[in-house]
């Protein structure tokens, strides 16, 4: 069983805070849908609307196509997980994930058949019997999982659930929270302050900001193309250069910057002045034809493995950062020197300027 969400202007206001200012978007049935934003932004203040523990100020929300005004949580098709999982310490595993089961009256050996049929689809057969004290932080996770499914939602949320693990079990769990939503169908709304978890596991993804829901795209559309500054700042890390835009059309733009002209991607957005943006590792050590020049120098670098981050300033002080791929060959270029830089129109975009 899975279901679409709808939410329809809705806006939720605690005293004179407006916490969520006028949301509308539809999350399609089956799909893995986070939301993303700082801390503060309004995402956990939607969940707790979608779940029924808060009722809207403003506006509607419907779950399959039925409105949900008036309908508490324990009587609306969803289920959710929290950030401490709230496991039961002196239950057995096989216990803790029927707990919702025996709530609703069903039988022992029919609960403990569920329970064993969702510790296969958790990737944690015969486990039940154990205490959830010998389970590993990652365990925990899926129990909790399982305990949230046995109820078959139709829309399962999940408020920050891996922001206490480690970051190789974060990364472990990603998949398979992602692997499960899958092989279940069930709707996933997840809340994260965590751009690599967003991005890693969602069909889609908001990004709010103050109550706002600044955009709604794909992964790679957040990343790609990015509709404001904000986005393009939150998501991913990003080099901004302020500038005026001088002309515009067939999709692109030039702004006049400190450092001269410079052209990008530009989808026409009106301001009364803009920036252009673009990744470090969009942007390649001299000049290869590609379109758009900068002369920066460098301060310092870091070694990441995979590749290598340049800290440089360019002439006005400003900081510029260069993602390199570890080509197995130290940097041409050592702290002080004198560099050029250069990227494509189609790798950088102009958007109206924010602080």
């Amino acid at each position: 069983m899975t279901a679409a969400v709808e939410i329809d202007h809705v806006t939720q206001r605690f005293g004179d805070f407006t916490a969520v200012h006028d949301a509308t978007l539809t999350i399609e049935a089956g799909e893995f849908f986070s939301f993303l934003g700082p801390s503060g932004c309004g995402k956990t203040t939607l969940l707790r609307l979608v779940s029924g523990f808060t009722e809207p100020t403003a506006g509607r929300i419907s779950i399959g196509g039925k409105d949900m005004r008036g309908i508490g949580p324990n009587k609306r098709p969803t289920a959710m997980i929290f950030q401490n999982l709230a496991l039961f310490p002196l239950m057995s595993v096989a216990e803790n994930i029927a707990f919702g089961l025996e709530v609703r009256g069903l039988g022992k050996a029919a609960r403990r058949r569920r329970a064993d049929e969702l510790l296969d689809l958790i990737a944690l057969p015969g486990q039940g019997d154990k205490k959830v004290s010998e389970l590993s932080g990652g365990q925990r996770q899926r129990v909790a999982i399982a305990r949230a499914l046995a109820v078959e939602p139709a829309v399962l949320l999940l408020d920050e659930p891996l922001s206490a693990l480690d970051l190789k079990l974060r990364q472990h769990m990603r998949a398979e929270l992602r692997a499960i939503q899958k092989r279940t169908g069930v709707t996933f709304i997840y809340i994260t302050h965590d751009q690599g978890e967003a991005l890693a596991m969602s069909d889609r993804v908001a990004v709010m900001r103050a109550g706002h829901i600044e955009q709604v795209a794909s992964p790679t559309e957040l990343y790609d193309r990015p509709a404001t500054g904000f986005v393009a700042g939150f998501v991913g890390e990003t080099n901004r250069i302020p500038g005026r835009l001088l002309q515009a059309g067939n999709g692109y733009g030039v702004i006049e910057t400190a450092f001269g002209p410079l052209s990008a991607r530009f989808d026409g957005a009106d301001s009364d002045s803009h920036a252009l943006f673009v990744r470090p590792e969009r942007l390649g050590l001299g000049d290869a034809g590609r379109g758009n020049r900068l002369q920066a120098t460098i301060e310092n670098s870091a070694f990441e493995g995979a590749h290598l981050l340049v800290f440089a300033r360019l002439a006005d002080g400003s900081p510029l950062t260069v993602q390199v791929p570890n080509g197995g060959q130290p940097l041409a270029v050592a702290p002080g020197e004198g560099f050029t830089v250069s990227f494509a129109a189609d790798d950088a975009t102009i958007l109206p300027a924010e602080a």
